[in-house]
């Protein structure tokens, strides 16, 4: 069907013995890495591997140096100080993308349910050329090629105001409006009309539609228009126009909000308005503004234009084949376009583009919606073929990875742009109307509706309301923490808030905003008392808090800079920071007389060849550390020493980083498939000297490894989750019986520990252990699993960047999303734990009187 599918074909005929031949190709005969050319590639692939033809091998060839390109993985490789050469690392990167749009295509889609379609009130008489959303106030707002302008009610639609817009340029009668956008930035609309000008109207005050400038003497009628705004800067903005030329002319802002055109001369018309010629633009005579051009659709009529920020492009279309699909590339420094023309059979009436996943829709005449990958412009990526008509809008679904397109022949479909599949489809319930009826399609996602008009007729597509799932932060969570003392369990977000909750029912108690400015908070630790919070941000600070909200210290962990923290460890007389360097952070107790506070240096120096992003304590003087590169080291805290390094036999490495490479996630490629996210020591393990397992670890790939650090050997592993979904979390229960793993698409295991590797065994174990449960209580990536004990019940906490903080019992089984409407109780029948012998909220067995002792110190310096 492409490009894409070619390869698909080929790489699935490919098993594990080919990929091995294809990795050798990438040695010379000394062992050492090289790159091939095309022509190198492709005999050597050919004629070694055995499968194919010699075209699938070019065609995968050049999607891996485009694919590269486009990512920026090219750009610092020796491999590519020649142009169009590739390595056996761009080869692999390539085919894990591959391999994960394969599995998004697995995952099922949503279909929309519809209300019944309703026919709007519609003040126009002739037919409707745009539909507006106005943030500001919440309305709708249509404007007919008349140039009259009817504004709706946010929440029923209903007509609420109608004006007619003035321009004295040309006679009521003759008025003809050709399309109309809306500069959200400087609350205005620019008008585009047969006249050859384009008009600029305040919407602010009064709703009166006053005329502010005209920009007259175009070169030709004006038909289509896209507006953009930096949102980072609104002063920087882009105006669009194509015409029925062929031209398209980008009107770039440098001062939007100041003021959008200079007043050269007190040109003024009848209605005030500012007087701008065309020939001056282009002339660069305003400062404010300057134009940049094509015409290579000449002599078709552009049909609908828009400026891609992220692509820093524009993408227009026209009817005529030679060409139908155009994307003009802006060279700033030299204020140019440098456009690329697509060929389509019979052209093009539609065009829109998908933001994350940087695809270009186009709405053919014959019959068909092309998908196209803008940097790849020889043929399509994809063909969707369904409609027995031709489609006139396309429409992508931002947040679902969805395509709306409509026909000629009256039938929306819904497309899974994974799948390619069409999964939905509507005919029947649109109006009888003329063949030549004009019929535009506005989509709002975030109001779920979808808005047609036929003409001057107005039909409103609702979808009935999802069921609202709970948020618990308005924002990613990042940590969830259980307070013993005060019953209460505190969690964490991206916008650096801090919110307390009732454990017993999930009511919010008390918040405090903005703990480290604008940072994000990345992890939090209480201590042994429960009265002091520590919060660590990407602001590179560390503090110290207590439950009023009053700041105690600052620790100055990144030395002034933004750093990433993944942990913070308390220990008896220091506190350890981690997560951006290959040396630990330490910050020793005598430190804590004054409130800002720095660290002292770490007696055992640099040890690990990668940043350390965890770390684990065992009573009485055993400090593990795991880092970004897979290695554990052993020391001994007391001395500050390390001990000895805990790594994967050599064969099991390498047989590991084979899987990784052939089945690691896209989304993932800048995580290490070898990174350890969480260490923990299993409490009550005794059984370390003799051979067993007393350290659990986890990260990249799915995999959980058990290891004994008396005789620093892998004891077992297994894949707790699919490597597909890339770096996993876990925690362990205070006594060691369960362990919790979660992973990127909010899925929960609890495995059965107590009795697994307590003996020493011939080798590594790669039987798992006992699975007792598997539960999804989130939408996205679970970010923080804690444990506690509430009431004589184990429980298990758990954050998510679907912005909710899940509460379930152990082994498994949610009792809801903290700030959910129901209150719980946990009172209910469920697991009890033996009411002689309570546990502790503690994962390590002896931590807290070690973190006790700690703080004790901390607080008795503060106060």
């Amino acid at each position: 069907m492409g490009t894409r599918m070619e390869v698909a074909q080929l790489e699935s005929g490919m098993n594990t013995e080919d990929y091995r031949k294809l990795q050798g190709l990438f040695l010379d005969p000394l062992g050492a890495s090289r790159s091939l050319s095309r022509t190198e590639f492709i005999d050597l692939a050919w004629s070694s591997v055995g499968r194919g033809s010699r075209e699938e091998y070019g065609l995968l060839f050049d999607s891996v140096v485009v694919t590269q390109e486009h990512r920026g993985l090219l750009l610092d490789s020796d491999a590519v100080k020649d142009e169009g050469r590739v390595d056996w690392g761009g080869l692999c990167s390539f085919l894990l993308l591959e391999l994960s749009e394969k599995v998004k295509h697995n995952r099922p889609s949503t279909v929309p349910c519809w209300k019944p379609p309703r026919t709007l009130t519609c003040p126009h008489r002739d037919q409707v050329q745009k539909v507006l959303y106005l943030q500001s106030s919440g309305q709708y707002v249509t404007v007919s090629k008349g140039g009259s302008v009817g504004l709706r009610d946010k929440e029923d639609m209903s007509l609420t105001h109608t004006h007619r817009l003035q321009n004295c340029t040309v006679a009521p009668k003759d008025l003809w409006a050709t399309d109309v956008v809306l500069l959200h930035n400087v609350h205005m609309i620019a008008v585009s009309f047969t006249s050859k000008e384009v008009c600029f109207y305040d919407i602010l005050l009064k709703q009166d539609f006053s005329c502010k400038y005209k920009v007259q003497g175009l070169t030709h009628t004006p038909w289509c228009l896209d507006y953009w705004a930096d949102p980072s800067n609104p002063d920087q903005a882009v105006l669009t126009i194509g015409d029925i030329g062929g031209q398209v002319s980008a009107l770039h802002f440098t001062s939007a909000q100041i003021s959008l055109f200079e007043r050269l001369s007190q040109r003024t018309d009848s209605d005030s308005a500012d007087i701008v010629l065309w020939d001056e633009l282009v002339r660069g005579k305003h400062i404010s503004c300057y134009i940049v051009t094509h015409r290579v659709h000449a002599p078709a009529w552009v049909r609908k234009v828009r400026y891609l920020d992220s692509l820093e492009a524009f993408v227009s279309c026209t009817t005529r084949p030679q060409s139908s699909l155009v994307i003009g590339w802006w060279e700033k420094e030299s204020r140019s376009l440098r456009a690329t023309s697509i060929f389509t059979k019979r052209g093009v009436w539609d065009v829109d583009h998908h933001r994350k996943l940087n695809l270009i829709a186009t709405a053919g005449v014959d019959h068909q919606v092309l998908v196209w990958n803008p940097y790849v412009t020889s043929e399509p990526v994809c063909v969707l073929g369904g409609h027995m008509g031709p489609v006139l809008a396309v429409r992508f679904m931002q947040t679902k990875q969805q395509l709306l397109s409509y026909s000629k022949d009256k039938v929306l479909c819904l497309w899974d742009v994974p799948s390619l599949q069409c999964v939905h489809r509507l005919a029947g319930i649109f109006p009888k109307t003329p063949e030549d009826t004009h019929t535009l399609l506005f989509l709002h996602e975030e109001r779920h509706l979808l808005l047609l008009s036929f003409n001057s007729l107005l039909l409103l597509l609702e979808t009935t309301k999802e069921e609202r799932r709970t948020s618990s932060h308005e924002h990613p969570v990042t940590c969830v923490l259980y307070n013993s003392l005060f019953r209460q369990v505190v969690s964490s977000d991206s916008a650096s808030s801090v919110i307390c909750w009732q454990a017993d029912t999930g009511q919010k108690v008390k918040q405090f905003h903005r703990c480290h400015g604008d940072a994000e908070i990345s992890t939090m630790v209480l201590d042994g008392t429960q009265t002091r919070l520590f919060t660590a941000g990407t602001d590179g600070e560390v503090k110290v808090w207590d439950f009023n909200g009053r700041c105690l210290h600052r620790m100055n962990a990144g030395l002034g800079r933004a750093v990433e923290i993944s942990q913070v460890l308390l220990l008896k007389r220091s506190i350890l920071v981690m997560g951006w360097e290959r040396m630990l952070t330490v910050f020793r107790l005598h430190s804590f007389s004054q409130s800002f506070v720095e660290p002292s240096e770490w007696k055992g120096g640099v040890q690990h060849r990668g940043d350390v992003l965890c770390a684990a304590f065992q009573p009485p003087h055993t400090l593990v550390t795991g880092s970004y590169d897979g290695e554990i080291i052993v020391w001994n805290n007391d001395t500050e020493k390390a001990l000895r390094k805990l790594q994967p036999p050599p064969e099991q490495e390498d047989n590991n980083k084979q899987q990784v490479c052939d089945l690691s996630h896209c989304d993932f490629l800048d995580d290490s498939p070898d990174a350890i996210t969480r260490l923990f020591f299993i409490p009550g393990r005794t059984s370390a000297a003799a051979g067993g397992a007393d350290l659990v670890s986890c990260g990249g790939s799915g995999v959980v490894r058990l290891w004994n650090t008396v005789h620093s050997r892998l004891v077992g592993q297994f894949a707790a989750h699919s490597r597909v979904l890339g770096s996993i979390i876990m925690t362990v229960s205070p006594r060691g019986k369960y362990l919790v793993t979660a992973d990127r698409e909010g899925t929960l295991k609890t495995w059965d520990i107590q009795d697994y590797l307590l003996e020493p065994g011939n080798g590594t174990t790669k039987e798992p252990p006992n699975l007792l449960s598997s539960f999804r209580p989130h939408l996205d990536r679970v970010t923080h699993l804690e444990t506690c004990v509430h009431g004589n019940r184990l429980l298990l906490l758990s954050a998510s960047s679907d912005c909710s903080v899940a509460l379930s019992f152990l082994p498994g089984d949610t009792i809801g999303l903290f700030g959910q409407e129901e209150l719980w109780c946990t009172d209910r029948p469920g697991r009890l734990l033996p009411q002689q012998e309570p546990e502790q909220d503690q994962r390590d067995n002896g931590r807290q009187e070690n973190i006790r002792q700690t703080v004790g110190e901390v607080t008795s310096i503060s106060q």
